[in-house]
């Protein structure tokens, strides 16, 4: 079988390869991958970003998919042939402190699907049972392919912010995740405002207008003097940082109101910051990593009412096949969230 993997520890690197199809453990099922979607993270490995240094290359790469089980372990009791699944990627150990009170996200001892092992851009995946979650008969293979991210936005305002109706929320980049959240946050019934810089003005911005939000340039438009006009001059009740840039923290303190809550979605590295402003204002900080089962259960039910509006929001424009111009075009802002048809590989 063939798959995309990454090679080589430079830009770019990525490379279709011949693989074994992988015969199922006792405990998992095998997988015929249907769509994949490409992340930042999968962008950040297409960089060599040093966080995927401990990757064992060549690696197949992705996470984000959906596909059909066509065979299972001895030991499999929950699927069987002809099931269509989705995978929850961050497999926890299931022994750590973490795991052992349910917080297998943050687990100690996690391995990433596309990351520590192959992952979903090839033509079939061996699953542990564990991660593999159904998918419901009114939901389609490409929509399910962006469970996973969803879930990740699902996690954020569900989970972990203060959203409630009529909050006045900023989210921060107009990348996926931060339309997933916007669009999630409004089906909370936040009044929701998304920011981006100025490579996202053709695409992205645009992209979320089209999905029914306010929308602020900050390369153009006066940050702060939008902000007090959607608020009212008290700043926004909930921030959230998608961004994976330096400034987005350090923006969003500007950006919040006295009392109000800033989750961190986006991994940014590092920042420096006076931080009394947000002791003296009684600022929430609050971080938000992954997602878990219930995660992946509120996605699909958010997917199925149309909270999340995948036709508008799902880009297919890009193969696996020419894989490299479809990363490049993500990095510039000119896509936001590419769904392969992985069945490219079989032909």
């Amino acid at each position: 079988m063939r798959g995309i993997a990454k090679v080589d520890r430079t830009r770019g690197a990525l490379e279709l390869v011949d693989r074994p199809r992988p015969e199922p453990a006792a405990d998992e099922a095998l997988v015929e991958v249907d769509y994949a979607g490409l992340c930042g993270s999968d962008a950040g490995i297409y960089k060599f970003k040093s966080a995927f240094e401990r990757m064992s290359l060549p690696t197949v790469i992705g996470h984000e998919y959906a596909g059909r089980v066509v065979e299972v372990g001895a030991n499999v009791t929950r699927f069987e042939a002809g099931d269509r699944v989705v995978e929850r990627p961050i497999r926890g150990c299931g022994e750590c402190y973490q795991c052992e009170i349910g917080e297998s996200n943050v687990c100690r001892d996690a391995v990433i699907t596309g990351v520590d092992h192959d992952g979903a851009w090839e033509e079939y995946i061996a699953v542990p049972e564990r991660a593999l979650h159904p998918v419901p008969d009114d939901v389609d293979q490409k929509q399910a392919a962006i469970v996973e991210p969803t879930s990740i936005g699902a996690r954020a305002v569900i989970e972990n912010s203060r959203v409630s109706a009529g909050d006045r929320v900023l989210v921060e980049g107009p990348g996926p995740i931060g339309l997933l959240t916007a669009q999630i946050a409004a089906a909370q019934g936040g009044e929701v405002v998304v920011s981006g810089v100025g490579q996202d003005a053709d695409y992205r911005l645009p992209l979320a207008e089209k999905l029914g939000f306010e929308t602020v340039d900050v390369a153009t438009d006066g940050l702060a003097a939008r902000r007090d006009e959607h608020t009212d001059g008290i700043g926004y009740d909930v921030v959230f940082d998608t961004t994976g840039h330096p400034s987005g923290l350090t923006t969003a303190v500007d950006q919040v109101r006295k009392g109000g809550q800033i989750v961190l979605v986006g991994q940014t590295g590092e920042t420096t910051m006076e931080y009394s402003p947000l002791v003296r204002a009684e600022i929430d900080l609050q971080c938000s990593y992954a997602s878990m089962y219930d995660d992946f259960e509120r996605s699909l039910r958010l997917i199925r009412r149309g909270d999340v509006d995948t036709a508008t929001f799902v880009d297919d424009r890009f193969s696996l096949l020419d894989v490299d111009e479809a990363f490049e075009t993500f990095l510039a802002g000119g896509t936001c969230k590419p769904v392969f048809d992985v069945s490219e590989l079989r032909s």
